[in-house]
């Protein structure tokens, strides 16, 4: 038995230091030292997308834009800092479209060609119309990349989730704003009212009493004034039916003819019989009537908050006014809207190239420069420590920020781009036809009817 031990720790000890054995206890080692590398370059250079750093030296992202005047030269302004100091050799062309049509049009009219932009910032339902067209890039992975990533929690969710459609991310924003109703404080501490309105009933007796405080003073000229300055826009018209826990959807179809809806319009149309609402004629300055006490509120979007200003400054009225939610007999409505960046779908490299740049534009400090120069809503909410100077010289804007918790989303539908006009047109025909309370059912139906034809 020794014997035979001996001889087979004998053999074992020869296959140990044979050549062979050598050879087999290594290749798991030549094997892992293989893999290293490219687990070690998963860095900027070989990213999670696909697209090494040194491939973007030297491409050119186009961007179309609906901008003119002093947004289209901040923007151009902001791309001349982008192509300086970008460290990818990356050049962006910005060429503007002058407003959403144009640019929806030349768009759709470039999708078949080499020559579309690599960029457009366009409005949320124009980016679903691409999308369905498979034009659209899908940017969730470019969104959640390790290296070239956005902390989407920092940004307002209200703004955040409107491009993204079943899961699938259709655009970023590029700009939110919102219409809100206007509400001269000072004239209402006159009127006998120390808070803003609360609830619609609250909304009704101030305007109510505003247009008894025309009846009773010494003009005769202003009697058919006070209360609310109708402003018939499709916002206002969704804020309101919002207010009274209406809107346009019932699941992802269009319904206006519903219980909430019809309370909504009713009870607008009730205030207007009684004289508590009004509409300015066409040569009547909506911002000089609010400032001159012809209107206890106004509707305003958010962009239009410096003209309302001058408007009070050119009347010498040093009268406090506030931006409100619309107030209804449930909540509160307000609804959200503004443009985003969509990238089209291309070579990888250049959809890289495209989305460093509108990561570059989506950073705090261009946020608020954007904010400065246009007087819309921070998309994040880090900007804000950036905007403390601005915020105590525009207390109109400061409220609004307080009111993004509130807001609503738009729908989320590629035909909404033809629905929302058809919402105005509907609710300037409740106050423009001769019809009673009763008969607002009709306009809804004719509405919804309309909603569905166009969203075929």
């Amino acid at each position: 038995m020794k014997i035979k031990k001996l001889i087979l720790v004998t053999l074992i000890l020869l296959v140990a230091c044979s050549p062979d054995a050598a050879t087999l206890s290594a290749e798991p080692t030549k094997q892992v030292a293989a893999k290293t590398p490219k687990a070690a370059s998963t860095s900027e250079n070989d990213n999670q997308l696909g697209v090494r750093e040194e491939s973007l030296k030297g491409l050119t992202v186009n961007v179309w834009h609906p901008w003119f005047g002093v947004e289209s030269d901040l923007f151009e302004s902001l791309v001349q800092d982008f192509n300086k100091e970008n460290k990818w050799g990356i050049t962006v062309a910005a060429v503007s479209q002058n407003n959403y049509s144009y640019l929806y049009e030349n768009v759709n009219a470039s999708l078949l060609t080499p020559s579309h932009p690599d960029i457009v910032i366009a409005l949320p339902e124009q980016a679903l119309a691409w999308d369905a067209e498979g034009a659209a890039l899908e940017l969730t992975p470019y969104v959640n990349d390790l290296t070239y990533g956005v902390d989407a929690s920092d940004f307002y969710s209200i703004f955040w989730i409107q491009d993204n459609v079943g899961g699938r991310r259709v655009a970023v924003p590029a700009q939110r704003t919102a219409r809100f109703m206007l509400w001269n404080q000072s004239w209402a501490g006159d009127l006998g009212f120390v808070s803003a309105p609360k609830t619609s009933a609250d909304f009704e007796l101030q305007a109510c009493r505003a247009h008894q405080a025309m009846l009773t003073d010494a003009s005769a000229d202003n009697d058919g004034m006070g209360g609310w300055l109708v402003d018939t826009s499709w916002q206002t018209a969704f804020s309101w039916m919002l207010s009274f826990n209406g809107g346009a959807l019932e699941g992802n179809d269009y319904r206006f003819l519903t219980p909430n809806n019809i309370a909504a319009f009713k009870y607008l149309r009730l205030l207007s019989e009684k004289n508590c609402t009004w509409q300015a004629a066409a040569d009547v300055d909506p911002y000089k009537a609010f400032a001159n006490r012809e209107a206890l509120f106004a509707s305003v979007s958010l962009e239009e908050f410096s003209d309302q200003s001058r408007a009070f400054s050119d009347a010498g009225n040093a009268d406090t006014w506030s931006a409100l939610a619309y107030p209804g007999n449930i909540q509160d409505g307000v609804v959200a809207y503004g443009s985003s960046y969509v990238i089209l779908q291309s070579e990888k490299e250049q959809q890289l190239a495209a989305w460093l740049f509108v990561r570059w534009m989506l950073d705090p400090e261009r946020d608020a420069r954007m904010v400065q120069t246009t007087h819309l809503l921070p998309l994040r909410a880090s900007t804000l420590s950036l905007l403390a100077d601005y915020e105590k010289t525009h207390p109109q804007w400061a409220d609004a920020v307080k009111l993004i918790s509130e807001m609503t989303q738009q729908p989320q539908l590629a035909s909404w781009r033809s629905v929302k006009i058809m919402i105005g047109d509907g609710f300037t025909q409740m106050y423009r036809v001769n019809l009673q309370s009763g008969q607002i059912a009709v306009i809804l139906a004719q509405m919804e009817s309309t909603s569905r034809d166009l969203s075929k």
